[in-house]
């Protein structure tokens, strides 16, 4: 098997900063996407997930989908391009909409 560490850093490290941190004696992970300095998306990776590469593989998608979502691309065509597998490059940008305030 591949390294996962390898693996998750190949995935991202053209776009992002990866930082890759232990959180606990089980063996999980912390890993954090970085951007000019932001914190992009912050996942927790279990020991079963970084030692499954099927499931590794599931989880890099999952956390490319939800950044590619957040940058507005189109939903259904990111899901249609990771279906087809790796022939087809990620859909373009929408034009950038205004995010709805929560109030807060």
């Amino acid at each position: 098997m591949d390294n996962p560490f390898q693996l998750i850093t190949d995935a991202f490290a053209p776009d992002y900063q990866v930082n890759l941190s232990i959180q606990g004696l089980d063996g999980s992970i912390m890993l954090t996407l970085s951007k000019n300095g932001r914190v992009v998306a912050k996942r927790m990776i279990s020991t079963e997930q970084r030692n499954d590469p099927k499931r590794l593989k599931r989880l890099v998608q999952s956390i490319q989908f939800g950044i590619a979502i957040e940058q507005g691309h189109s939903a259904v065509a990111i899901l249609e391009a990771m279906t087809d597998g790796d022939s087809r490059t990620p859909p373009p940008l929408v034009k950038s909409r205004p995010r709805p305030s929560m109030g807060l």
